[in-house]
């Protein structure tokens, strides 16, 4: 199986963009992991909120066309423990999902149109992080769901 992790724009933030570096090299001994960054809306500061999620929806879709096993990250989406993402993520391996796609929206989220899209809705917390943040949150979670699936001592329960 192989993770898309697909994400709109860049981070801008140098300690966000190291910790998912570090965390996708130790994850590339476990499972191929390719991290997709949509670019950012042009213009952007002069749309409205709804305008830029509406843009941002576009290339969403565009983006997930033909992909079929997608999840999205979102503050609403059910709550996961470590435990259990380790344990979807070897269901899905188990059942010869080809691709898995993480979607992680922009920072005002997504629309009605890209949830409906999606397989499963999970949220990284009941806190809020800003989207750059949920990358990193999301890459040390893969990680340490593959440590779990493979026994390995990073996960201490």
């Amino acid at each position: 199986m192989k993770i898309t992790i697909l994400v709109i724009g860049k981070t801008g933030k140098g300690f966000v963009d190291q910790g998912i570096v570090e965390y996708l090299k130790r994850l590339k001994r476990y499972i191929k992991v390719d991290f997709e960054v949509i670019p950012d809306v042009k213009n952007s500061k002069s749309l409205s909120v709804d305008q830029l999620i509406q843009k941002e929806e576009e290339l969403l879709l565009v983006s997930l066309s033909g992909r079929t096993d997608v999840v999205l990250l979102d503050e609403r989406g059910k709550g996961l423990s470590s435990v259990e993402l380790s344990n979807f993520l070897q269901t899905k391996m188990l059942s010869s999902t080809k691709e898995l796609v993480f979607v992680v929206g922009g920072a005002y989220g997504v629309s009605d149109s890209v949830k409906s899209r999606v397989k499963d809705h999970f949220s990284v917390s009941r806190l809020t992080f800003s989207h750059q943040m949920v990358r990193l949150v999301l890459v040390e979670q893969l990680y340490r769901a593959m440590t779990i699936i493979r026994g390995e001592p990073y996960h201490h329960e």
